[in-house]
């Protein structure tokens, strides 16, 4: 014996991913698209998944399962009801864990340059088009939550900087970025890229702030814009996004 402790390994907190849930089969595999990405990206950390809604398996079920220490990492864009009220509750039934909550995914600077990226996908701004869009709506799916609504309002702001910050645009334009809601609060996509339109923004276009595909993404792509760009998906910086959630959880 050398009187000198050996090394002990100690299994980190297991990260469990909350998503909403959808019965839309493309929004569940964008949801274990992303889960993947978080797993390849942090190998050492064991990885679970869940939903609050539609899908199995549910967050009691996942909390059923689990033991040791947790850190629940919501899959939503805005400090809303779920976060708020039904993660908590869920919690509250499964005192066996030693569990923590981390902040919903947004607003945060990742989620502008995620859906900058989609709407460069879109062809927002193609080389040798006439002319950029003028003008922008940010299409969330919208809660009666206050708070999560404010995020988005947030997330409007971080997107409008982004995309009025040299080399994007020269200095000192601006794009507005007006945000709009597809439910349970106003305006809507399509209310809001046609004041847009009536107060001279010729090009519209929409970024859909949502996760995956769906009934949403859909109706955004109806709200009348010039270009609609894709849900945030799978992306690399969304992954990284969960685990810095995840590390600011525990620190």
């Amino acid at each position: 014996m050398t009187g000198v402790d050996a090394p002990t390994s100690r299994t980190p907190p297991t990260l469990l991913a909350v998503a909403h849930g959808t019965r839309e089969a493309d929004g569940v595999a964008t949801t274990e698209a992303l889960v993947a990405r978080v797993r390849a990206l942090r190998p050492d950390l064991p990885v679970e998944r869940c939903f609050l809604d539609l899908v199995s398996p549910s967050l009691p079920e996942a909390l059923a399962r689990l033991r040791g220490e947790v850190v629940l990492v919501p899959l939503l864009l805005g400090a809303g009801y779920h976060v708020r009220v039904d993660i908590p509750a869920a919690l509250a039934e499964a005192p066996h864990l030693r569990a923590r909550v981390a902040r919903a995914l947004g607003p945060d600077p990742l989620l502008a340059q995620i859906l900058t990226d989609r709407l460069d996908e879109a062809g927002w701004d193609a080389p040798g088009a006439p002319r950029r869009p003028s003008a922008l709506v940010l299409a969330a799916a919208g809660s009666t939550d206050p708070a999560a609504n404010a995020d988005t309002v947030a997330m409007a702001g971080l997107l409008g900087d982004r995309l009025s910050a040299p080399p994007a645009l020269p200095a000192p334009s601006a794009l507005p970025v007006v945000p709009a809601y597809l439910c349970a609060a106003g305006p809507t996509p399509e209310e809001a890229v046609a004041e847009l339109q009536a107060a001279g923004h010729e090009r519209v276009a929409v970024a859909s702030y949502l996760l995956g595909p769906g009934f949403f993404a859909r109706r955004a792509a109806r709200a009348g814009a010039w270009v609609t760009s894709a849900p945030l998906g799978a992306h690399d910086a969304l992954a990284r996004l969960v685990t810095l959630r995840y590390d600011e959880a525990l620190t």
